[in-house]
């Protein structure tokens, strides 16, 4: 049995993370999974390279011998493969999801300028997406950078590029269906009822916030697959409300879109990249994709979560 770029790949990370969990996390495994290569690398090593115990992970002194050269093989690995990728294949871009604006975004940058050929895919949360993008197999992504689980990666960067409104949405014979705008105590008395966002921690952490800022009581259902899945959830409510971006079409649904006012909760969406990323395409996608400011601390028409809005940095491409 010979050592592979997947067993070494495998314990760079957990030896960054010293937590099975959250390494396997990283590369989109079970723990179950990456013990299996972390173990497998060892026994073609013949030598154990972590020290397990019920309260910790430690690196043996074997692993972090290897530890500098396993990066460095990993890293190689990698260039490597980017060498010899076409440097024209369409940019791989996660939009998150079908029924939210990055979709629109890219599908306006690449009007504008007919070279950016883009390769979608849809994680559903960008922290679900950052493992990717940090192994560089996907361009870049789009999403809400603050609330995802740890500290910000220092080699991805990010720029805001869209807040975009929410809006309630509800039954056509819901009790606040004819109401042409809400307030937060419209939205106090009936609730907000969201699907559960699975893997998006970050966008857990806005929905929270905005219960918290509103002083609304927040429910989470079952996770919406597609914006099918998310008109069916809504019209399934009789006295919550659910949210959404009101960019969604829901014409003929059933459903009524109703603003909310006093403040407009806004959706900071940013894309990301890596530090590291040379392609040229990449770079023109970014500069169709202009920097947008947050609102001013003190705007009370408007509502974005204060990390967002203290944080928003413009990064030079």
């Amino acid at each position: 049995m010979e050592p592979d770029i997947e067993g070494l790949r495998a314990f760079t990370v957990a030896a960054e993370e010293l937590h099975f969990g959250r390494a396997g996390a990283r590369l989109f495994l079970t723990q179950q999974a990456l013990s299996k290569r972390i173990r497998r690398l060892e026994e073609a090593l013949g030598t154990r390279l972590f020290r397990r115990t019920t309260r910790a992970v430690e690196l043996s002194e074997a692993g972090r011998r290897l530890l500098p050269e396993a990066i460095e093989a990993v890293a190689a690995f990698d260039r490597a493969v980017r060498s010899v990728r076409a440097q024209d294949e369409p940019l791989r871009v996660d939009v998150y999801d079908e029924r939210f604006t990055p979709l629109r975004l890219v599908r306006e940058a690449s009007e504008r300028d007919p070279r950016v050929r883009i390769e979608l895919s849809m994680r559903q949360g960008l922290s679900v997406a950052l493992p990717a993008l940090r192994r560089q197999e996907i361009d870049a992504a789009f999403g809400r950078v603050h609330g995802t689980p740890g500290p910000w990666p220092d080699e991805l960067a990010h720029r805001l590029v869209h807040l975009e409104p929410l809006h309630a949405f509800v039954p056509e014979d819901h009790r606040l269906a004819a109401r042409s705008v809400l307030c937060p105590a419209d939205l106090r008395e009936a609730g907000i009822a969201m699907p559960d966002p699975a893997g998006a921690a970050e966008w857990r952490d806005y929905l929270e916030r905005l219960a918290a800022r509103l002083g609304v009581p927040l429910r989470f259902n079952a996770p919406a697959i597609g914006l099918r899945h998310l008109v069916e959830q809504f019209l399934a409510e009789k006295a919550a409300v659910g949210l959404g971006e009101a960019a969604i079409d829901v014409t003929g649904s059933g459903l009524r879109r109703i603003p909310i006012v006093r403040p407009t909760p806004l959706m900071p969406w940013s894309v990301v990249w890596h530090r590291g990323n040379p392609r040229p395409l990449l770079r023109a996608m970014l500069r169709q994709l202009r920097g947008c400011a947050p609102p001013a601390r003190l705007d009370p028409e408007v509502w974005v979560p204060e990390p967002d809005r203290i944080a928003a940095i413009k990064i030079p491409v």
